[in-house]
């Protein structure tokens, strides 16, 4: 039953979560480790202006220094040992973990003008890795009793799988926060101080790009998830849009606000 499960979700048929009407996307890339708190800050900002009408929407792509992340759904026990600081995010979800190497994507999204559909959403997000990953020849699987996205390691023995990408997603006034994190190239020892996502069964770990033997950089990954995002939820442009002093600090130097 659990494998009928895993094929159903693994072939499920996705419809196009564009806006309506159609409007281009603001698609950020922050060079700089943006400390966790300022971009928490920056996307309640930006989240709140987008459901006002007064800011587009927003891709983000950055990278955080060493951290964990407990969810909604976090269990004390899960954090083994609290290696690096530990924050709340305020998304679904248990312990995860950010750091170098990682892309970690935000996704600000006008859910009302696209489909108001909490699970669609998250479905999509997963496709978005999917395709992310098949750009490199990857084929990441979805799960139906663990979130993110996996990979198979018959090489590791049966049944062996791998996480690749964590998915976390908060609604605002229907406008999202958070997002997902792909494992490029992070020091995947960081991952030993939590259990990921409740996920303890020892078949199940986590892998990256690298890991896997792939001479991948962020850059590449980068371009897969453009040409992704735009078949999913369509076009992105590449903005200079005029904005606070303190969000423009995050966004452009990773400093975040203050």
């Amino acid at each position: 039953m659990v494998n009928s499960l895993r094929n159903v979700r693994q072939n499920l048929v996705l419809t196009p979560f564009t806006a309506s009407p159609p409007s281009s996307v603001e698609w950020r890339i922050t060079h700089a480790p943006v400390a966790y708190q300022d971009g928490l800050d920056v996307m309640e900002a930006r989240a709140a202006a987008i459901a006002a009408g007064t800011a587009p929407e927003l891709v983000w792509l950055l990278e955080h220094p060493p951290l964990y992340t407990s969810g909604t759904s976090a269990k004390d026990n899960d954090l083994l040992e609290a290696r690096f600081p530990v924050f709340a995010a305020g998304r679904g979800g248990q312990f995860t973990y950010h750091g170098p190497g990682q892309r970690v994507v935000y996704l600000m999204l006008d859910l009302k003008r696209r489909r108001p559909d909490v699970r669609a959403y998250v479905a999509s997000l997963e496709e978005l890795i999917i395709r992310t990953l098949a750009a490199f020849n990857v084929r990441g699987e979805r799960r139906e009793d663990r979130v993110g996205v996996w990979v198979a390691r018959p090489d590791k023995g049966e049944g062996f799988e791998d996480k690749i990408a964590a998915i976390g997603v908060r609604l605002k006034r229907w406008v999202s926060l958070h997002g997902i994190a792909i494992n490029v190239e992070p020091d995947l020892s960081h991952f030993t101080g939590i259990v990921p996502c409740g996920v303890e069964d020892p078949r199940y770990g986590t892998t990256s790009l690298i890991d896997l033997g792939l001479p991948v950089t962020m850059e590449d990954v980068d371009v897969a998830l453009l040409a992704a995002f735009g078949e999913i939820f369509g076009a992105s442009i590449m903005r200079e849009p005029d904005r606070p002093a303190k969000e423009h600090a995050a966004l452009e130097n990773g400093r975040g606000p203050g």
